[in-house]
């Protein structure tokens, strides 16, 4: 049987949960592998047996076996690798967010429109089992219309630094990091409605509290205490054209008791609360009940969502499947993410009538 041979744009760490992922697909090979710090991009290659090493995209990107790649690079690339890749004739799952701007998801859009190329926007928790569980009771109804969620993801430490604290190469701080994660995963389930209006603040208060002790956190590779220029905390309420709204707020550091992920939707005729832990709120003979599904784990996974998105990636590439995460939705999701910021800068509300 051929494999479908996958390129890997990005040596950092979230390439390794793509990594993994593909090496367990027995329909990939994992063929070449690009990054501008070679040396990390030859360390993967060894530990993954990739017979192909570049430093250079261009060089990357002239390879006619590869088929089809994975963009894990700064936010700050994700638009230029994303047109050049479809240009050379490879399918495309890029890491979320899209890119940076509005203008740079429309080319991208564009640049795909004018392909027949697979592309897939990384929005991980799409593919995570509670979601899919969920998605069966959403589309059989039995929650009604869903008009209202409300996320938080707020870490009371966590700034990652590095390119994270980067707006140059982010575009932002935990909104367009952790944000998206949250805000897409509502609107999808919410059936992805037409945004009408963003109202939204953003805070620089606390800066990274490299100065905290005695609480550890994740920090990137380049993490550097002396340079941080993004947001410590963004909130939103996001209203659509069907009358649903969204109200999230999210945080790298926060003066709170413990970190906070929890994420819920309600409808005509039940609820859901996401996370932490799945959970159905539903009425039955005039009684309101609370199904707890039993499944293996009813929080999010990130590994095993990330093998569901590249199994399902790798499927779309073979044509066997369609996308659940295509283009327009990453179009879509940063014209609400430059709303927030827009917003907040501004003071004002930010509307969409008649777009």
């Amino acid at each position: 049987m051929k494999k479908l041979k996958i390129g890997i744009i990005g040596a950092g760490s979230i390439s390794t949960l793509h990594l993994d992922a593909y090496a367990n697909n027995k329909e990939v090979e994992l063929y070449a592998i690009c990054d501008m710090n070679i040396g990390r991009a030859e360390e993967k290659a060894a530990k993954y047996g990739i017979p192909h090493v570049y430093a250079n995209i261009q060089d990357f990107l002239a390879n006619a076996e590869i088929e089809a790649v994975s963009i894990c690079t700064w936010n700050n690339s994700h638009a230029e690798f994303s047109i050049a890749s479809v240009a050379a004739g490879k399918h495309v799952l890029c890491e979320k967010p899209l890119c940076q701007t509005v203008e740079q998801a429309l080319e991208v859009q564009a640049a795909v429109e004018g392909s027949n190329k697979v592309f897939q926007v990384g929005f991980v928790r799409r593919y995570g089992n509670t979601t899919q569980i969920l998605r069966k009771f959403i589309d059989a109804g039995d929650l009604g219309d869903i008009y209202y969620a409300k996320a938080s993801y707020l870490r009371r430490l966590g700034n990652p630094g590095g390119w994270f604290a980067d707006t140059n190469r982010s575009g932002g701080g935990p909104l367009i990091d952790l944000g998206v994660h949250v805000i897409d995963l509502c609107w999808y389930l919410m059936g992805k409605p037409k945004v009408q209006s963003v109202k939204g603040n953003t805070y620089n208060k606390l800066g990274n509290r490299a100065n905290v002790e005695h609480l550890s956190f994740y920090q990137a590779a380049d993490y550097d205490a002396t340079k941080n220029d993004v947001e410590d905390l963004a909130n939103a309420l996001i209203c659509f054209e069907n009358g649903a709204s969204i109200m999230v707020d999210v945080s790298f550091t926060l003066h709170g008791i413990k970190n906070d992920n929890t994420i819920s939707i309600y409808g005509t005729k039940g609820g859901a609360q996401v996370e932490p832990e799945l959970q159905i709120a539903t009425e039955k003979h005039d009684i309101m009940l609370n199904l707890l599904p039993q499944a293996d784990t009813l929080t999010f996974d990130f590994v095993a969502g990330f093998q569901n998105e590249i199994n399902h990636f790798v499927r779309c590439c073979l044509g066997t499947d369609v996308t659940l995460s295509p283009v327009e939705d990453g179009v879509e999701i940063m014209k609400i993410l430059c709303a927030v910021y827009e917003s907040a800068r501004t003071g004002k509300e930010i509307r969409f009538d008649g777009n």
